[in-house]
């Protein structure tokens, strides 16, 4: 008996197929160049030492020192620590330096141990450099992938300068963190002076002088990369706006996705609320299947902006793992959060803008039905490949 396929079912089986297969082959191996790389430097100063601990992701390392990896499975081990080094701490001596003034400082590293974070391996470099004193100024330069254009590597700093704290970000070109010391406190907490019986003592001043990279502005930034490369979140952010709506929808969708992602963003960040990373990564791609398979197979839209709710309060979660990672002390997390989720939003709001005159515009050709299924089809591969990934790899 013949069989005979209904060509409108199965055209768009093909495309996801072919689809599914285009993407597994062009997505890179755990060894090769990856879209987001970010290291944590903490810096601790006082009057005796200062001490350097620079975390940067396994990943990164197998990259930078290829030849490291003997046995090519793509996983840092102790043994090949151990092994190579001499050339991981060169490594490391060349991407970063701490200048007093102009002059470099010559480190000593005290160890290396790896370290996980979330689900992800980390290297943790210990330095110590020589104290510095009151007029220095001191530069913190990170030269890891930076003459590669096509990085989003960023390097995250903490610093406690004589028990004040004061947090940087360094990304794209700008790749010097500078402080000015001012003012050295014993370990009492008060102000040395050369002699307190003949010198009135001064108003004390703070200990240090920051650089714009400390600034709101940084962390502005840091949101707007850290959107900019999480294609999944712009993935989802596509597969909700896919579908033909009114305009009061569309705005209800993205309200409710900001207030979502805000919420869990802040409690996340603030310790108050943690999902395991792999539970919360495998949602996000389970969101993009979801939201796709309903603009295939519903044949209306309703209510989605509640949908979006649920999904955004696990995306916002996916956006804190960066800010969590910091440690940044309490007193500054407010402004460090907020300009953190205006880069963001500044981000998804200017993609929205310029996505709903397309979509317009798409909504008025003839063949915009089958453009907007077959584009989801395409999303629901996408979405699958990182489910996939994120539950069994």
């Amino acid at each position: 008996m013949p069989i005979f396929f209904d060509k409108q079912r199965i055209r768009p089986l093909i495309f996801v197929l072919l689809t599914i297969l285009l993407v597994w082959i062009s997505i890179p191996s755990k060894a090769s160049a990856h879209a987001y790389s970010a290291s944590y430097t903490k810096i601790t100063m006082n009057s005796k030492h200062t001490e350097l601990v620079f975390t940067l992701d396994t990943l990164s390392i197998l990259e930078l020192l290829p030849s490291i990896d003997a046995n090519k499975n793509f996983v840092l081990e102790k043994s090949e620590i151990t092994k190579n080094k001499h050339h991981l701490e060169e490594l490391i001596e060349e991407g970063l330096t701490l200048d007093k003034g102009n002059k470099e400082q010559t480190p000593k590293i005290t160890s290396m141990k790896l370290v996980k974070k979330e689900n992800k391996e980390f290297l943790s470099t210990y330095m110590t450099f020589p104290a510095f004193s009151p007029g220095d100024t001191i530069n913190y330069n990170d030269g890891f992938y930076f003459h590669d254009t096509g990085t989003n590597y960023v390097d995250l700093i903490t610093a406690t300068i004589n028990g004040e704290s004061t947090e940087g970000v360094l990304q794209g070109k700008e790749r010097t963190w500078t402080v000015l010391v001012t003012e050295i406190q014993q370990e009492q907490g008060q102000t040395a002076q050369p002699d307190s019986h003949q010198v009135q003592p001064k108003p004390a001043a703070p200990p240090v002088e920051k650089t714009p990279s400390t600034s709101w502005f940084s962390f502005f930034k840091l949101g707007m990369l850290h959107i900019l490369t999480g294609y999944d979140h712009l993935l989802f952010l596509l597969a909700l706006l896919l579908r033909k709506q009114t305009f009061k929808q569309y705005a209800a969708i993205v309200t409710s996705f900001t207030i979502a992602h805000s919420i869990t963003l802040s409690l996340a960040v603030l310790g108050w609320v943690t999902l395991p990373s792999r539970f919360v990564e495998a949602v996000i791609a389970f969101s993009i299947c979801y939201v796709a398979l309903e603009n295939i197979f519903r044949k209306e839209i309703r209510y989605r902006w509640s949908i979006t709710f649920l999904f955004g309060l696990i995306h916002g979660l996916g956006f804190a793992t960066i800010l969590k990672e910091m440690a940044i002390p309490k007193s500054h997390l407010a402004v460090a959060l907020i300009n953190f989720n205006l880069g963001i939003e500044a981000v998804q709001l200017t993609i929205v803008c310029l996505l709903l005159p397309l979509l317009s515009y798409l909504f008025k050709l003839k063949n915009s039905g089958k453009v907007v299924t077959y584009g989801s089809y395409a999303i629901v591969a996408l979405g699958a490949i990182w489910l996939f990934q994120r539950l069994f790899l």
